[in-house]
Order: structure tokens, then C-alpha cells, then sequence
């Protein structure tokens, strides 16, 4: 393992996902070594499977690998606000731990955040866009709807805000307000911070091992306070130009 400070931390929030660390970890070395400095960071929302044995397991494997728990389950977003918070890298990578996001993504993803003028990097989310998706009929439907409504109040723009493979700076993520599931609307925040949102198109894949933490009825019934709160944000921000500085 290089002394080099890394570059990209890939973070990767994972509540009873035994089954899928060691493959996913696996992959991640496989797509990132060689290409970019660095380091994976996982947080274990409070599982009560063998999460803990295999991370430990993985860690033994792969020294970049990091992990911190939660006691107690306190939600995806507050998982990856975790992960963030614990990064040594100034640029976040952000994954599923369920295997259906592919690691093999990043470099380009990366490639086409660095094409950005540097002046606006800072303030840019590249966010993945499951072009062809491999779930249910229903979960598509769900989302395909969720998407339209959510394009429709908040104007961002963004094709497909569920997605877990996105890429962002780590100072623009810790600049944004904190709420459960704020996670499902990163490109609204960002453009709420004056920021821009770029979508590619990204491999999906099916689910590696276990079951899903979410339903569709669940995502909805959260769906609709989160998305007026946003909204309500959204009206509420306001992004100073400052001139002169001493």
C-alpha cells in the first residue's frame, strides 16, 4: 500500500450485506488499482448478520479497507454522511452494498469529473443513470414514477436520482444539509448549493446476495415528506458571489 495521500475514497454504506462484501471489495481493487489513489471506506449500519466477520475478513485481504459501525441502525444517508466524514480523500465515490452497482464505472466517471473546468469541480455531481435496469417490473415502475414527480417539483434534471454510483466532492457533501434519505436527492442539493449535476449512463446488475432493505411502499410513504421539505429548501437557499476577501 502506497503512502501516497489517496485521491478517491469509494464509500459504501451496508446493512446485512454479508453475502456481497468480499465480491464487491473484490471488484473495487480490481477497477481502481492502478488508475488512482485509493481508499474504501464502509459503514455497517448496525447489522445483524456476519457483515463484522466479513469486513474484518476483507480487511485482512485488502489494506486500503476501512470500516466503522453504527451500534444501532440510523439509515442510509446517516451511513454515508459517516463514510464521508471519516474519508482522507478530497473526491467520494459512492456505491450500493448490494452488488448491483458496478465498480467498473468509476474511472469514467472520474475521467469525466476531472474534464470539468477546475474552477467548478468543486461544486459537480456526476450521478449514475440506470439506463437499463435489472429489477422487478414493479421497482421500475416505482422509480420511473418517483423520478417524474420529483423532476416535476424540484427541477433538477436528473433522470435517475436512486442510483447509488455517483461521484462528488467531499467538501460540497459535507456543505449540505443532513436529513434521513436525504441521499435520494443529492442532485437537488447540489444544485441548491449552486452546484451542477452531470448524469452517465451506468451498468446495472442484479442484486448479488440477500434481500432488499426497501419496499416500494415503504420508499413511498418516506417519499412524500422528504420531497416537501426539499422542496421547502430549495425555496429557502440563497448562494452569496463574494467579490473581496482580505
Amino acid at each position: 500500500m502506497t503512502a501516497t495521500p489517496p485521491e478517491l475514497a469509494v464509500v459504501v454504506p451496508v446493512k446485512n450485506e454479508a453475502g456481497n462484501i468480499l465480491a464487491l471489495v473484490e471488484e473495487i481493487h480490481a477497477a481502481l488499482e492502478g488508475k488512482v489513489e485509493f481508499e474504501v471506506i464502509y459503514v455497517d449500519d448496525g447489522s445483524t448478520d456476519a457483515t463484522p466477520a466479513k469486513l474484518a475478513e476483507a480487511k485482512q485481504r485488502f489494506p486500503r479497507l476501512r470500516s466503522v459501525r453504527h451500534r444501532f441502525s440510523c439509515g442510509q444517508s446517516q451511513a454515508i454522511a459517516t463514510a464521508v466524514k471519516a474519508a482522507r480523500a478530497p473526491l467520494v465515490a459512492m456505491l450500493d452494498g448490494d452488488g448491483q452497482n458496478d465498480p467498473a464505472d468509476i474511472p469514467s466517471m472520474l475521467e469525466r469529473w476531472r474534464a470539468e473546468p477546475e474552477e467548478t469541480r468543486s461544486k459537480l455531481l456526476i450521478a449514475g443513470w440506470r439506463a437499463n435496469r435489472k429489477d422487478t417490473a414493479s421497482r421500475r415502475w416505482a422509480s420511473k414514477a418517483a423520478n417524474a414527480i420529483r423532476v416535476a417539483c424540484l427541477k433538477d434534471d436528473t433522470p435517475d436520482t436512486g442510483c447509488g454510483s455517483k461521484l462528488f466532492s467531499r467538501d460540497l457533501f459535507l456543505d449540505m444539509p443532513r436529513f434521513d434519505h436525504m441521499h435520494r436527492y443529492l442532485p437537488a442539493l447540489t444544485i441548491r448549493a449552486g452546484g451542477s449535476v452531470v448524469s452517465v449512463k451506468v451498468n446495472h446488475r442484479p442484486r448479488g446476495a440477500g434481500a432488499s432493505n426497501y419496499s416500494n411502499l415503504r420508499r413511498a410513504l418516506v417519499g412524500v415528506p422528504d420531497l416537501l421539505g426539499v422542496m421547502w429548501l430549495m425555496r429557502r437557499s440563497r448562494n452569496p458571489v463574494v467579490e473581496n476577501q482580505s
